[in-house]
């Protein structure tokens, strides 16, 4: 990709950030520059110059007219053109983008979604970096509802205690890094402040210093905004973000609205119960002998209590991806991630989000049949027997008698 554009001309190679919606101008050396950088942040490019290089080289002579086709906003692709703009969200038409940022619209699928919330988007996943060498940068962004989405969040309207009121439906805004290698969690810009409609919005509070002298943190995690959007179809929604720039790193902005789903064990019990044969295959797995190793597991022990509130299991779960047979129970662990959400499993902590947790059906079958024991055992067949403990024989203490009266 990188040879095919070194070879493109100054006329293609300002198509490119054209495509974007950025500036077209410049001397060769910094078109290209720009091009093989937008080459490994935006999905789009890649495509539109190779379709350049077919245009150029299948012996047709690109004439104005269609080289200006080709300086379409981000918004007016032709269908088809993008894969992942061919088919979006259907309110999305109706949405309005307004970038007052140099770097203009960077698209990506990487930012990992909350597992409790189904989401829309309102403003796609936009670049926030640093202009120049400022310590404080600025970015505006503008967005609609449609009158469809406006109504949702009004009839989510729930009136809380002392007099508040909340919404199921709500809009939310949220950062993460710029970095499209891996999945990105929720990340906060340093010195981050928001202004939504001109008024300030209240970000997560600073969590206290693990040790002495180290810089406080906020929990990254999604800002609801609701309270500050305007509720109307006619009338368009900003929001300026300011921050720190740092060397280097560069951050993404999105809005969404949100509808807040119940994320009880019921749920996840209707997505069903996993065959209690999965687990036999995964305890004979564990405990077949290896040529190599001199020491042969013949038996494996998992306890029956949740390493999370220390009691007995009542819905056993794990992640799909865990390869630990110990369970936690469903319901605890909701709750706790409805309070602080980390979706963390206790057992090995690698990310258990919602959407790959299980029930263990051969779990669910030991507790319904072995109510008196907290700890099992299994065996090399997939078998397991209960691990009660033994009953201790009281100790007779025997005193000695004395004869006589000591003088």
């Amino acid at each position: 990709l990188q040879d095919v554009v070194m070879s493109c001309r100054v006329s293609e190679l300002r198509v490119l950030p054209g495509f974007v919606g950025r500036n077209k101008s410049g001397r060769k050396h910094e078109l290209l520059t720009e091009a093989l950088l937008e080459s490994g942040c935006i999905p789009a490019i890649p495509m539109k110059i190779k379709e350049l290089y077919r245009r150029r080289f299948s012996r047709k002579i690109l004439t104005p007219s269609d080289l200006s086709m080709l300086h379409v906003q981000a918004g007016q692709l032709p269908p088809g053109t993008v894969a992942f703009l061919s088919q979006p969200i259907p309110f999305l038409s109706n949405i309005y983008f307004i970038s007052g940022h140099k770097f203009g619209i960077i698209y990506s699928f990487y930012l990992i979604e909350p597992r409790v919330f189904h989401m829309f988007g309102l403003v796609k996943l936009s670049l926030v970096s640093s202009t120049n060498s400022q310590r404080f940068e600025e970015a505006h962004f503008t967005f609609a509802l449609t009158p469809q989405q406006v109504q949702q969040i009004l009839t989510s309207r729930d009136v809380l205690p002392g007099a508040r009121c909340d919404h199921t439906t709500q809009v939310q805004l949220r950062f993460c890094l710029c970095e499209t290698s891996c999945p990105q969690e929720d990340y906060f810009p340093p010195n981050l402040f928001v202004k939504v409609n001109g008024k300030l919005c209240p970000l997560p509070g600073y969590l206290p210093p693990s040790k002495n002298g180290a810089e406080p943190q906020r929990p990254n995690r999604p800002v609801n905004i609701t309270p500050l959007a305007r509720l109307s179809a006619t009338v368009p929604n900003t929001i300026v973000v300011n921050w720190s720039s740092e060397f280097g790193r560069n951050y993404s902005l999105s809005a969404y609205l949100v509808k807040e789903l119940a994320a009880g064990a019921s749920k996840l019990r209707a997505k069903g119960i996993r065959n209690p044969d999965h687990s036999r295959a995964l305890i004979k797995e564990k405990l077949t002998a290896d040529p190599d190793s001199e020491v042969a597991t013949t038996s494996l022990r998992v306890s029956l209590l949740c390493p999370l509130g220390k009691m007995r299991l009542t819905v056993p779960c794990r992640a799909v991806t865990c390869t630990h047979l110990q369970c936690f129970d469903a319901a605890l662990y909701l709750q706790m991630n409805e309070k602080k959400p980390t979706w963390t499993c206790p057992v090995c902590d690698k990310v258990a989000p919602y959407d790959h947790l299980i029930i263990d059906g051969l779990f669910m079958e030991i507790l319904n049949s072995c109510t008196d024991c907290d700890e099992i055992q299994f065996m090399e067949d997939g078998s397991w027997c209960p691990m009660r403990p033994k009953k201790e024989k009281p100790e007779v203490c025997q005193t000695s008698a004395f004869s006589g009266i000591e003088g």
